[in-house]
């Protein structure tokens, strides 16, 4: 059976939540390899490498957290740049470096994110293309993860989702989405994959 990989994150400060992980443990399907990453420059991306040389899955979908955003966002383009607003759960704030020397400034998803913003859409799920994942470690992992598989017939990339109904407490002033239309989201985004 063809597999697909998804991945979420732990959570980080200042939240004790983290919806990309929650979605992780809902989702149930055969064809599924899931797993919660380390909020840790390198070593999500060490886990992830590990998991794709385990299951040789033909996509990979990596999730994270994006506090302020109202819709659920694939990313179109990872940038060869960390620079931490924070420190992650190790302690580690590096600042304006480079992911990889020498490697490319950027790397664009492949995985079908119009296809992907269209399905959801057509449930009825606030969603549109992003074109920056931030400096922290969500890009991190998925710039890595397009550099490793650059010369692979393997799709991959990376989707943001909003918080969280359950978070209103930690982020007062911030979009949250209820989980139940989060994992839609990513079912949806599964279905156009297994095209």
């Amino acid at each position: 059976m063809r597999k697909i990989l998804v991945t979420g994150f732990e959570s980080f400060s200042p939240s004790t939540l983290n919806p990309s992980g929650e979605i992780i443990k809902a989702l149930q399907a055969p064809d599924l390899v899931t797993e919660n990453l380390p909020v840790v420059f390198g070593k999500a991306t060490q886990r992830v490498v590990e998991l794709i040389e385990l299951h040789e899955p033909y996509a990979v979908l990596c999730l994270g957290q994006a506090a302020g955003r109202y819709e659920v966002t694939p990313e179109r383009v990872a940038l060869n740049f960390k620079d931490a607003p924070i420190a992650d759960n190790e302690g580690n704030v590096p600042r304006a470096q480079r992911i990889i020397e020498g490697a490319p400034d950027g790397y664009f998803s492949t995985l079908p994110i119009e296809l992907m913003v269209e399905e959801m859409k057509k449930q009825g799920i606030p969603a549109s293309i992003s074109l920056s994942a931030g400096t922290f470690v969500c890009n991190d992992l998925f710039y890595a993860i397009q550099h490793f598989l650059k010369e692979s017939e393997v799709r991959s990339g990376f989707m943001h989702v909003p918080l969280m109904d359950e978070q209103r407490h930690e982020f007062p002033n911030a979009p949250t989405m209820p989980l139940k239309q989060l994992i839609a989201s990513v079912e949806a985004v599964l279905n156009v994959l297994r095209i």
